[in-house]
């Protein structure tokens, strides 16, 4: 299995940035290339659209708002890689005026290099994060 991670600390508290991140469907509000999320099974898989049309279905695997993580995985992407399952949480700094946020995502690569799908969602993870900072830096 192949992994990529990426964090980003936030002038924000935990819980203003779990509010903005932490619900299932809530990738177009903080997530720059997801303009659209819509929710089935009782809010249990996610269709995302990227922004130059890709489709994505992705199930939730596990949800705990009071530790606030979430995990999921693939149903249907267009990415080379099987297995998939990320985990997306906000961790509150010792004074409670900061956070942290991760997100990381273990997978086994199909028809490239482990290398390449590292590569991959590094940049996606990166870019989400970097999105994510720029809205909590105004």
């Amino acid at each position: 299995m192949a992994r990529a991670s990426s964090s980003v600390d936030l002038p924000a508290p935990a819980d203003e940035v779990w509010r903005l991140i932490g619900g299932f469907g809530s990738l177009p509000d903080w997530l720059p290339f997801i303009p659209k999320s819509e929710s089935s099974e009782g809010g249990r898989v996610r269709r995302i659209t990227t922004a130059d049309g890709a489709l994505i279905v992705e199930r939730l695997e596990t949800f705990d708002a009071a530790a606030r993580r979430y995990s999921y995985s693939f149903v249907q992407s267009p990415f080379p890689v099987s297995k998939y399952l990320a985990v997306l949480r906000v961790l509150e700094a010792e004074d409670g005026s900061r956070s942290r946020v991760e997100w990381s995502g273990e997978f086994t690569p199909v028809g490239v290099s482990d290398e390449e799908a590292v590569r991959l969602f590094q940049s996606i993870y990166d870019g989400g994060l970097n999105a994510l900072a720029d809205r909590f830096a105004t």
